[in-house]
């Protein structure tokens, strides 16, 4: 018995394998798989176009029932983001993106990690502030992988009160009321929209430059 799934995918490793082939790890919305990519590096291959890294392509996967690896048959580039490549801030970001989701998807498989791989590469490539990227994608890995961040409720279990300030506090996971705290009723809403939004929708939020550093403050465990 065998079986075809033609779908989206994000690859997040490739390793040589034997003179000409290559196992890759892809990222799809049905979830982490591994493949192999026969002939992948001849030069003539017709893989070779749709398995580059910080794209998105459309990809068949055949799994034979026999096989421990499934096989690569089909691979076509949707949308590549290049302009990582020209700048290196932004590709080290990226890298460690494709690092964070291969390791958490060892444990959690979430149909959610393709989407916000996708969203996060994109925002890089569009040239979006680096910090609200970061931030952006750090809070929702740890949404996706079951992680809650008390946004509601301060220290005290007091609602959050939008005429008070606040810092954080790392220890009760929690805002506390201070008068010299730089967290107030914007950045609650930043965060609060950090932890549902897409991502799009904040980078055009107006001032968010000055405000994310005051939202990123080990909020969420991920770094």
């Amino acid at each position: 018995m065998s079986s075809d799934l033609r779908t989206q995918a994000i690859i997040l490793r490739r390793t040589n394998y034997g003179e000409s082939d290559r196992i890759l790890t892809l990222l799809t919305p049905e979830g982490k798989f591994s493949v192999l990519a026969r002939g992948a590096r001849k030069e003539k291959s017709r893989l070779a176009g749709g398995i580059e890294l910080f794209s998105v392509s459309d990809v068949t996967i055949h799994q034979s029932h026999h096989a421990k690896l499934a096989t690569l048959t089909g691979a076509k580039m949707l949308k590549f983001y290049g302009n990582l490549l020209t700048d290196l801030p932004r590709l080290e970001l990226a890298s460690s993106f494709l690092k964070s989701i291969n390791r958490v998807a060892e444990q959690t498989d979430n149909p959610e990690f393709f989407d916000l791989l996708n969203q996060a590469l994109a925002g890089l490539d569009r040239g979006y502030l680096l910090q609200l990227v970061s931030t952006w994608f750090k809070f929702n890995l740890a949404r996706t992988t079951g992680e809650e961040i008390n946004l509601i409720r301060d220290v005290n279990g007091a609602s959050l009160d939008p005429s008070q300030s606040y810092v954080w506090d790392g220890l009760e996971e929690a805002f506390r009321p201070d008068p010299d705290g730089k967290i107030g009723a914007s950045e609650i809403k930043l965060a609060r929209l950090l932890w549902s939004a897409k991502l799009q929708l904040l980078a055009n939020i107006e001032h968010v430059e000055a405000m994310i550093g005051r939202v990123d403050l080990g909020m969420v465990k991920y770094i």
